[in-house]
């Protein structure tokens, strides 16, 4: 017996439709990580069913995998050009988020090699300190605007470091800087707000907004009930119900002992499956609406879960993750956050598309 992921596309062009409706901008789709763990090849038609013209991966290769279902549209790649791959990007119609000097002088290069305009968005760094033109090579293209000669530059953007902190100074002295910045670019629309920037506010609706997890259900204001529609729902069958003693233990090093007389039910998820090891003797499931503990340790393919409250058998299903319990609540009990629950989700559940 299988797990099952039902994801429900349709919510998920509700969740895009509601953050479209926030600003007058475009609204992008972001599916790199294989659109959160859930399927860029049907995530992405899905969204492009509903109006999303423009979608961001973070890898070239989640980009030409994409390309494949959408011929269409237009795709950015946030991790920027590398070398020597000017000719996919080129070949697959893609864009580059160009992130340094070097890459805009590649790119700019290819669009020499080609004789043909390129387009290209231009990722400004503002305080997350990974990617995007520091402020020396900024000077450096502002004293030389032919850098940027045979490039169409769409967007300016930048990325937030708190914007699920509302209250976080960093927001405003980003916000500042980068409408500085962009200055420099008379006439080229911007970008700033992720999911939960574009709730900071309509100081931070720009041009573009670049929305990934609220998506997929993950609560884009973790300070306020979630606004978007539930996404993911994962159920797995009980494989047997064993009865447990007081003092009896179940799962690896015995870490869990029953209390009472106990009806331990086994699952075929573990970690292996992207469940965590760290929900041992932490997390929940739900039978029906009634929450039950998971007891003992996770291991890799099965995970154990006190059922004596409730009238369980095999082949009833437990829900992992629910409208009840979704990937927010799994992450504060794993210590995580809802993002790493959904792109741990691994192959072996049998999957299914409903909504859309």
């Amino acid at each position: 017996m299988t797990a099952i992921l039902t994801i429900d596309l349709g919510a998920i062009q509700d969740n895009w439709r509601l953050l479209d409706g926030m600003h007058a901008g475009e609204t992008a789709g972001v599916v790199k990580a294989d659109a959160y763990g859930l399927g860029a090849a049907r995530v992405g038609p899905a969204l492009a069913a509903v109006g999303c013209g423009i979608f961001f991966t973070a890898h070239l290769a989640e980009a030409v995998a994409l390309r494949a279902v959408l011929p269409d549209v237009r795709i950015g790649v946030l991790n920027g050009l590398f070398p020597h791959a000017a000719a996919a990007f080129y070949a697959h119609d893609l864009i580059p988020v160009l992130g340094s000097l070097t890459e805009v002088v590649d790119w700019r290069a290819a669009a020499r090699a080609l004789g043909r305009v390129l387009p290209c968005f231009l990722h400004l760094e503002t305080g997350m300190h990974r990617l995007g033109m520091t402020a020396t090579e900024r000077a450096v293209l502002a004293g030389d605007t032919s850098l940027l000669d045979g490039l169409r530059l769409e967007y300016v953007i930048t990325h937030l470091v708190a914007a699920d902190a509302p209250g976080d100074a960093v927001n405003e002295r980003q916000k500042t800087l980068f409408r500085e910045l962009a200055k420099q670019f008379p006439g080229v629309k911007t970008s700033i707000g992720n999911s939960s920037g574009m709730f900071l506010g309509a100081d931070f609706h720009t041009d573009l907004a670049r929305p990934g997890a609220a998506l997929y259900g993950v609560n884009p204001t973790p300070w306020a009930k979630n606004p978007m529609r539930h996404v993911v729902t994962l159920q797995a069958p009980i494989l047997q119900i064993h009865d447990l003693e007081p003092g009896e233990s179940v799962g690896y090093s015995g870490v869990w002992r029953a209390e009472r007389p106990s009806r331990i039910a086994t699952i075929g998820v573990g970690y292996a499956d992207g469940y965590h090891r760290a929900l041992s003797n932490k997390a929940t499931a739900c039978f029906d609406d009634t929450p039950v503990p998971l007891v003992g340790r996770v291991s890799m393919d099965l995970t154990t879960f006190d059922v004596t409250d409730v009238d369980a058998r095999p082949g009833d299903m437990l829900t992992l993750l629910g409208p009840r319990h979704d990937a927010d609540a799994l992450a504060a009990q794993a210590g995580t956050s809802g993002y790493e629950i959904l792109t741990s989700l691994r192959g072996r559940f049998e999957r299914r598309y409903i909504g859309a």
